[in-house]
């Protein structure tokens, strides 16, 4: 049976843990601007900016310079390190075989990578040169690699052999753009390959990363390297993003995020020097990019990247043996965790960890909570997008959580809801919207743009880029109400608000409630059709070790959530051990709804598990 028992919100709201350290958040808000922030850094002359000088280059030459800046760890959890002053040269030398290639300011570097130094230093080393990085998953199938290379027009792919062999290969003559391929390693292919390939051959229209590196560290010893004189609005990221149908957004990110990125790692994660930071999202998302390479580096901390996919005792193990501070994951894996019960996390040990928070969807409350009996210390949620290219509202080391709740705006960004139309987006009326100001109204949320990871563009989608705007507000897609102390509280994506009996519901809202009880790991909600009250709500259950799935648990679970939800409880109940969930791991609540309903599922691409 599970360890965790049901809990009330008033008694989730009174965990001792959860009380404030310093009560320092209004001080920084008044006293902060985004002037100021750049100020932090280094710059480059002229007025130039770039990302990997602010994360590598200025800790380089300085007391850090001999501080381990990046830690592999491999699926056998052998080690390799590189410090700071290491980091630059070897990044260094990846520019300068990137402009050996031709690769010109603005070009696409792309990576089809597991996490590895080879990654890491191609994102470094293209943005050094001035060209423009753009990471994919390396879960992805053909068909979405080959969308994404298309669409970006790369002109540089950086990838290992049988990725290469089985995603990239079939469609080479319709990627006009893709000039060069370098392959990381020379691995053998699978044994139905033919005897060139298995022999570790590389195929002829690739190149060898390694080969490339060899032969610009000699052009670097000789000639020396100096960093692109990138502008702050110059581009640096491009991240796709996907929406429910219809071809992924290229989301356009500048250098000029890389101030974002480094106030948020200090005040949303508080990295400081002497730190050890682990990040588990893949660098293939825009997580793993912002704070998993430039955010932490621009703060001067140790980061720790593992290879190996999840696996309950490696993470626990990981993170006593390795003496993390600071812990950055996604709810998914939180509820991984939570299934095999905290007693495996009472197991080890952790008196580093000083800071747990979480990324990629709403934390449930029960999540946050559970972080006190696993770790002794509560989850912190985070809410951003990859449009917005860094954290936006958190819930700061600094000041008291109210689980389930995103926490409150980040120094220098002003949010807001407004009021929504009947489709749950934002009321347009004559160009203009209204600001709902009323504690706990729930509308659209909305942030006034003007922060320097702000998107600045959908590539080659103008139409798709002036959509998310309107009356001088970036439009985000989710609903959310800011109670009447400024703390903000998601309620669910506008399009999967559920409209039943005149109300409108928040699946988030539904899906945290049944996490209370005891049985239950994870919810996904849905609203479906009826003839009376438009929509009812089904949620698909997923259960905890030791309980088992019969309709006597059914039944308990609609009791349980009519208690604690009232009219908007959940009307039906289904039990799924596997929910779908994107690869970044959110659960995919309108697949999750085509499949009841018996409609076409849409674009795939980003769906865990998919080829």
């Amino acid at each position: 049976m599970a360890d965790t028992s049901t809990r009330t919100d008033r008694e989730i709201r009174h965990v001792p843990l959860l009380e404030p350290l310093v009560g320092d958040y209004e001080e920084r808000c008044r006293t902060f601007s985004w002037e100021q922030a750049r100020g932090l850094l280094a710059g480059l002359p002229g007025g130039g900016l770039n990302m990997a000088h602010e994360a590598v280059d200025r800790h380089a030459t300085g007391p850090l310079r001999d501080v381990v800046a990046l830690r592999f760890l491999d699926r056998g959890q052998l080690v390799t390190e590189l410090t700071y002053a290491e980091l630059r040269r070897a990044s260094d030398a990846v520019a300068v075989g990137l402009q050996a290639l031709g690769v010109d300011p603005g070009d696409r570097v792309c990576t089809l990578l597991q996490r590895s130094p080879e990654l890491y230093l191609t994102v470094l080393g293209t943005l050094k040169a001035g060209a423009v990085y753009c990471p994919l998953f390396p879960a992805f199938g053909p068909e979405p690699v080959f969308e994404r290379l298309s669409l970006g027009k790369v002109r540089v792919l950086v990838t290992d052999r049988i990725s290469y062999e089985r995603k990239v290969a079939q469609f080479r003559d319709r990627l006009p753009h893709l000039e060069t391929v370098l392959l990381v390693d020379g691995a053998a292919a699978p044994a139905d390959d033919d005897a060139d390939a298995a022999s570790g051959a590389r195929p002829e229209d690739t190149g060898s990363w390694a080969a490339m590196v060899e032969s610009a560290t000699a052009a670097l010893d000789r000639d020396g390297f100096r960093i692109a004189q990138t502008r702050p609005d110059q581009a640096a990221l491009l991240h796709f993003t996907s929406g429910t149908t219809g071809k992924p957004k290229a989301a356009v990110h500048v250098h000029e995020a890389v101030v974002a990125h480094h106030v948020t790692a200090m005040y949303a994660l508080d990295l400081r020097p002497g730190d050890v930071y682990w990040c588990t999202a893949d660098p293939g998302w825009v997580t793993g990019t912002s704070y998993g390479i430039i955010g932490p580096l621009c703060r001067g901390v140790t980061v720790v990247t593992d290879s190996a996919d999840f696996d309950a005792r490696r993470w626990y193990r990981t993170l006593q043996d390795e003496r993390v501070t600071v812990f950055y994951t996604a709810p998914t894996a939180l509820r991984m965790l939570m299934r095999v019960g905290s007693q495996m996390a009472h197991e080890y040990t952790f008196p580093a960890l000083r800071h747990v928070v979480s990324v990629g969807e709403p934390l449930n409350p029960e999540a946050v909570v559970w972080g006190v009996e696993a770790f002794g210390l509560p989850v912190h949620d985070t809410w951003w997008q990859t449009e917005t290219g860094a954290i936006m509202v958190s819930n700061y080391p600094g000041m008291a959580i109210r689980p389930g709740s995103m926490g409150r705006p980040v120094p220098g960004i002003t949010a807001a809801v407004l009021e929504r139309g009947p489709d749950g987006r934002a009321a347009v009326v004559h160009g203009h919207v209204r600001v709902l100001t009323e504690p706990d109204a729930v509308g659209e949320l909305a942030l006034r743009p003007g922060w320097p990871s702000m998107f600045r563009a959908y590539l080659d989608d103008p139409d798709r880029y002036g959509a998310c705007f309107a009356d001088g507000w970036y439009l985000s897609g989710d609903l959310a109400r800011f109670d009447a102390d400024g703390y903000g509280w998601f309620v669910g994506r506008a399009d999967d608000v559920i409209k039943s009996a005149g109300h409108l519901i928040g699946p988030f809202e539904v899906e945290s409630a049944l996490m209370e009880h005891p049985a239950v790991a994870e919810v996904g909600v849905i609203g479906k059709p009826d003839p009376l009250a438009g929509e009812i709500v089904k949620a698909f259950v997923t259960l905890r070790a030791g309980y088992e799935a019969t309709p006597a648990l059914q039944r308990e679970l609609i009791t349980f959530g009519r208690h604690r939800l009232g009219s908007v409880a959940p009307r039906e109940i289904a039990f799924d051990p596997a929910l779908p969930h994107t690869r970044s791991g959110k659960v995919m609540r309108r697949l999750l709804k085509a499949r009841e309903l018996g409609l076409p599922e849409g674009d795939l691409s980003t769906v865990e598990g998919q080829p």
